[in-house]
């Protein structure tokens, strides 16, 4: 313990948000200093080698623009590692350009991780990091570093409840006494509203758009609620018969199109409401529900759940740091660590 907490003042211990859209790296000491997109590109040559070329910001640009050769790659899907050697790539990538390479010790590294992944892929994780240079590795749900990066009390007696809306899923969790009371993870969260909005504008447009395109629409007309006043945007696409095309589309059909997700969103906040014991229920009355997550910035989705669950709902001072925030907190306070990391 002494010789850790010794190498410790030579090595830039980090924490990493592993999100399926993004990744926040931070230092302990210097708080966040890499937020980039969770995305690799990649080229093959004829021998069947691969190269990368570039990552996060950089390959997020090639997304729907490479040529035969070249692969943009999310290796993240709905919260969990879904191309094993491209995400140990982009750890590896993120700690070499996050930690000082003249020192020859290896950092410790927390890691944020879904609620509802399985074993086998709580192993991947950490063998990425070891892999990718780690010397330690401890791994933090997502739930309770989201709601420690909200400002929530999570060592005390109350109940608060905490819903993350990232890009691959949406954490639901109870926080007291420094644990989960109760948990839930599910796969409706950012990119499920890119596609709500690619079947929308396909299926009444007749327009067919990309990934970028819809991310777009999203956050620019995206809302929850019926707005006083429409707004409308062009978009750009390609129609059925090859031609190129431009529409007009309002936030309102953007409403219509993301409301199946937000259904399936409240219903698991209302199951897990249900679920909880009648003590922790009173304190959530009192407490209401946090959003945090890209999500959380749709406009009036703490509205359309406050109506829905009939509770108290308020957004996150920084929702898109928040899980960011809490897992680097966790890395700065080491009572914390022991407290609520899965190891």
């Amino acid at each position: 313990m002494i010789f850790d907490k010794f190498i410790g003042l030579f090595s830039n211990d980090m924490a990493i948000d592993l999100g399926t859209a993004n990744t926040l790296v931070s230092i302990k000491g210097k708080g966040i200093i890499i937020n980039e997109p969770s995305v690799v590109a990649v080229q093959h040559d004829r021998y069947g080698r691969d190269k990368i070329l570039a990552v996060g910001s950089e390959a997020k640009m090639m997304i729907g623009k490479t040529p035969v050769n070249i692969q943009a790659v999310r290796p993240m899907k709905d919260g969990v590692i879904a191309d094993f050697e491209m995400t140990e790539r982009m750890i590896r990538y993120f700690i070499e350009k996050a930690h000082n390479r003249k020192s020859f010790i290896r950092p410790r590294i927390i890691i944020c991780i879904p609620h509802g992944i399985t074993q086998v892929e709580r192993k991947a994780v950490k063998e990425s990091a070891l892999s990718a240079g780690a010397r330690e590795v401890f791994l933090v749900e997502e739930p309770m570093a989201a709601a420690i990066g909200a400002g929530i009390p999570v060592s005390s007696p109350d109940g608060y409840v905490v819903v993350d809306i990232g890009g691959g899923t949406t954490e639901i969790g109870v926080t007291s006494l420094g644990g989960l009371v109760l948990s839930k993870s599910i796969k409706v969260a950012g990119d499920r509203f890119d596609k709500s909005i690619i079947d929308y504008v396909r299926q009444n447009f007749n327009l067919y758009i990309g990934e970028r395109t819809a991310e777009n629409i999203k956050l620019e007309i995206g809302t929850a609620i019926k707005l006083p006043k429409d707004i409308i945007i062009k978009v750009k696409g390609r129609d059925s018969t090859g031609l190129l095309s431009t529409i007009e589309l309002s936030s309102e059909g953007v409403r219509n199109a993301l409301k199946e997700p937000f259904k399936e969103i409240s219903l698991a906040v209302r199951q897990v409401l249900e679920e909880m014991p009648p003590d922790l229920a009173g304190d959530v009355v009192d407490n209401g529900v946090v959003l945090t997550g890209g999500g959380a910035l749709i406009r009036g989705l703490d509205k359309y759940l406050a109506t829905d669950i009939k509770l108290p709902v308020r957004v996150a001072d920084e929702p898109l740091l928040a899980v960011a925030y809490g897992t680097s907190k966790v890395l700065d306070e080491e009572k914390l660590l022991q407290v609520i990391s899965n190891e």
